[in-house]
Parts: C-alpha cells; structure tokens; sequence
C-alpha cells in the first residue's frame, strides 16, 4: 500500500514538473494540490466504502476497488473470511455442547463468578422447578432456597456431593455436585435418586425381615434339640419324633429362605440362565401340596386340584421356588384352622398354578407393588 501511495504522489510530481515548464512554478504547483485533492477523495471513498461494509451483515462480499485499496479490501476479505469460518466452527460447537447437556440425564446448571444463572438443561428445570425463559440471569439462591443447598454453595468444599430434598416435588431426592470452572464460574450437576434411597431403604427392611425369619426358625431348633439334649430320657419315643419333625420343618422354611436369596443374588449378579429341563408337573405339585402340609403342621386343611397334567419346560429348581413362595405365603398369613387350595389348571390359553387362601388378604393399592424388590405388604407380618 505504501508503494502505491509514493508511486502515486511521484506522478503528481512529475506531472507538476512538466507544467511548470509551461506555465511557470504556480501552474505546477495548483496541479500538485488538485492531484492530491482528488488523491484524498479517492482514498476517502474507499474508506467509507470500507465503514459502510462494516455495518453488513456477516457474510457480505467485501467491496471491489483497483490499487492500493483493492489490495487493502483483499486482505479484509481474508480475514472477514477466516473470522467467519472460526466463528461458524465455535458456534456449531457450542451448540453441539448444548445439545449434548440437554441430553444428559443429568440436571447442569452454569453459575456466574456472581452465582447468577447462565445456562440451564431441561433435566435441571425440572429437578429445580426453574424456567430458563425469565430465570437466567437470575441469583440462583434466589430461586434454589432449600438451607442446604445455599450453605453448600456458599462453603466452597465441593469434594463431597449434597443430598438434598425438592422444596417443590413431593418424594424427589436429588444428589447435586458443583464443580467449579473457567473464571470464578461453578457448575451445579443434580441427579434423581429417589429410587435408590426407596430401593436402600427397602433393602435395610428385607435384610431386618430376613434376619427375622431366620432367627425365629433358629430359635425354634436350637429349643427343641435343648430340650432333648437335656431330657432325652424324659420323652417317649412319639413326643421326640414330634419335636424332630417341627425341628425339621423350621430347618426346611430356612433352607428355602436361604434358597431364595441365593437365587436373587444370581439374578442381581447376572448369572447364566439355568439349563432348561423337562419338569413333570404333576409331580412338581404334588411336592408342593406336601411340602405346604409340613410347613402348615396340620393348622389348615390343604387341598390339591388336579385340571390336566401336562409338563413344563424350564428351571425345576427355580419353578419349584417360585411355586412353594406362593403356598408357604399363604401358610404364613392364613389364621390356623383356615382353608389352603392348590390349583393346576390346563386350557387352551396354556396352564396356570394357583393358590386359594381363607387368610388375611392383601389391600388392593398394595397390589401393584407386589413385583417391587424387597417389597414387603406389611413389615409386622414377619
């Protein structure tokens, strides 16, 4: 460019030179000045050209201009065309950025060096009853106000994450990390752990209920076999065939206890499916009716219904389990002198195995509960 210009005033030099040979030194010099007039007005139309450019939309073709400034708007041109690819390349970024926030099944929330709202994902609008729409920019203790979570953002110890309960959702435990950032920025990650606090919590009640079920047993066979221990010489040969036998069935109640749980551990362990085989039901329910009398030890009168025979292909163990559940549940929750009946039933659907009870029953709203791990209708029943 500043070749341009020297070689553009050495013209008008020349030129002024050339005149005043003709018409003195004042003719050169009224040439001299009305060349470098137009010179500047030439320059000052392609600087307004340029100013005018400026204010286009981004993506506007430089204007086209010879000399210098053609060399001037060539080099704009470039740079406009870099900054544009650059700033193209940081926005699909970001938005990429966003798109994958909005997708996680986490809450984000990004926090400003003054802890006002700068971003907020779908997932953290609802864990937090926000609105993106009118609350960005807006001091998040301000519309988080729960004690816990303002004194945990205002400690600054983050190692540890908060367990907090929503002030607007009934049931919602949220877990919430902030993790600080950039200049002074923080942000603030949340996750719904309502079902797991629910499943902890109804863990800690199977395991007291199972300690339960295996102490009353325990304590029932360590009795009678103290009681023969000490008195062996005391009872006839039918009172410690009776004691051996209730020892026996409560040794037979844990053992399937202990069963169940084997089988529920191989379940949550992800375990191979057992190898299927093919079970004689009539057999199988047969066993059943007879492993229900022992347990009942003649306080219910225990029927078997017979509709079709047929066989089953499957896990005989695990179809055993699943059936003596159902009968032993309805020895434990029938008052003693009801009715227990068994039913295998074959149709053209395909067969069902079910139980008939005179016990206690279960609510309905509890019904749909059943199938829930480590649920149990009414823990006093244990």
């Amino acid at each position: 460019m500043w070749t341009s210009a020297l070689s553009a005033l050495a013209v008008l030099a020349v030129l002024a030179a050339a005149v005043s040979v003709v018409g003195g030194l004042a003719g050169a010099l009224i040439v001299f000045i009305v060349g470098l007039l137009l010179l500047g007005v030439h320059h000052l139309r392609n600087l307004s050209r340029l100013v005018l450019w400026t204010r286009e939309p981004i993506g506007t073709p430089v204007p086209e201009a010879s000399g210098s400034w053609g060399q001037v708007f060539s080099e704009v041109n470039s740079r406009s065309k870099l900054a544009y690819e650059l700033r193209e390349r940081l926005s699909s970024a970001l938005e990429r950025f966003h798109d994958a926030s909005q997708a996680m099944p986490d809450g984000v929330l990004y926090l400003s060096a003054t802890d006002t709202i700068e971003w907020i994902n779908s997932t953290a609008e609802q864990h937090f009853g926000l609105d993106r729409s009118h609350d960005l920019g807006a001091p998040v203790t301000n519309l988080i106000r729960q004690p816990d979570f303002v004194r945990y953002l205002a400690s600054g110890h983050y190692d540890e994450p908060l367990i907090m309960h929503s002030g607007r959702h009934v049931g919602l435990t949220l877990q919430v990390q902030i993790i600080p950032f950039g200049e002074d920025q923080r942000m603030v990650l949340s996750r719904d752990i309502s079902q797991l606090e629910k499943l902890e919590t109804m863990r800690r009640d199977f395991v007291a209920n199972v300690s339960h079920e295996l102490r009353t047993p325990l304590t029932v066979v360590g009795g009678f076999l103290e009681t023969l221990v000490d008195g062996l010489d005391d009872y006839d040969r039918e009172d410690t065939l009776r004691f051996l036998r209730l020892a026996l069935e409560q040794s037979t109640r844990m053992r399937r206890l202990i069963d169940d749980l084997l089988t529920l551990s191989a379940l949550e362990t992800g375990a191979p499916a057992p190898a299927e085989e093919r079970i004689d039901v009539s057999k199988l329910v047969h066993e059943i009716r007879d492993d229900t009398e022992l347990l009942s030890a003649g306080r219910h009168t225990v029927t078997l219904e017979m509709h079709g025979n047929g066989a089953l292909l499957g896990s005989g163990k695990e179809i055993h389990s699943a059936f003596a559940n159902l009968a032993s549940n309805a020895v434990r929750y029938t008052p003693a002198g009801g009715k227990i009946d068994l039913v295998w039933r074959v149709s053209e659907q395909g067969a069902e195995f079910s139980v008939r009870d005179t016990g206690i029953g279960i609510d309905p709203d509890q019904i749909p509960r059943l199938t829930e791990r480590f649920y149990r209708v009414d823990n006093g029943r244990s």
